[in-house]
């Protein structure tokens, strides 16, 4: 039942095909209460993403925020994001982002689920030709998104390590979609290591569905994931 829930079919779509297949993620995700005791916290993610291992196009991410642990089982979190699209001989593309969430926890047996509701507000770079034929900036579009993650966290028998396993589905929504609601969807299988209360370690792989602009196609992509978990509080 859990595997169904966190791994989503991909006969969906009729027609797909492979895009820079071989790529990777280096991620880290922090949320450190400003106390022990505290019901408020900083969050904070950076990502650095890779097509081909290096020889491709670059992504970074930052993501800051604040939480508010309203229960032992729910938490509020809201901020900005900074992603920059990176070509070996290009043009950035820049995108700022504001997001608002809800995750709630719950356990069922020895098995973590954590669900995650989360609305973005987008202003995506709109690059054009440019003079030097590398491209300029011109403007920004504005995008809403709504995204659904649902993410079991499996003991294994063995001391420390669990089976990390999720299912992410992205949509678009508001008067700004002019092709397609779906934008994409992400499968996750994943081995990982608690470290005690430094946080926790996983490395697996990532199923990348993702729509194009143009409303066509769906672009299949194959992503190798390292990420690193901590809530460690800023002060003890």
């Amino acid at each position: 039942m859990i595997a169904g829930c966190c791994i989503a079919p991909t006969t969906t779509f009729a027609q797909t095909d492979s895009d820079d297949p071989f790529r990777a993620w280096l991620m880290y995700f922090g949320d450190h209460r400003f106390e022990a005791d505290s019901k408020w916290g900083f969050h904070f993610d950076g990502q650095y993403r890779v097509n081909q291992f290096g020889s491709g196009n670059e992504q970074l991410l930052l993501r800051p925020g604040i939480n508010f642990d309203a229960t032992d089982s729910l938490q509020l979190s809201g901020g900005y994001a900074f992603i920059r699209d990176a070509a070996p001989k290009g043009f950035d593309v820049p995108e700022h982002r504001f997001w608002e969430q809800l995750i709630l926890r719950q356990r069922v047996g020895s098995v973590g689920l954590m669900h995650r509701y989360r609305v973005e507000q987008r202003l995506v770079g709109r690059k054009i030709p440019g003079a030097d034929g590398e491209g300029e900036l011109d403007g920004y579009r504005y995008r809403n998104r709504f995204r659904y993650f649902l993410k079991a966290t499996i003991p294994i028998g063995l001391e420390g390590f669990y089976i990390g396993a999720y299912n992410e589905l992205m949509l678009n929504f508001g008067t700004s979609v002019t092709n397609s609601v779906f934008d994409q969807n992400r499968s996750y299988l994943a081995l990982g290591r608690s470290l005690g209360r430094v946080g926790n370690i996983e490395m697996g792989y990532l199923l990348q569905l993702n729509q194009r602009g143009t409303g066509g196609s769906v672009t299949k992509r194959h992503i190798v994931q390292v990420g690193f978990f901590s809530s460690v509080p800023i002060r003890q």
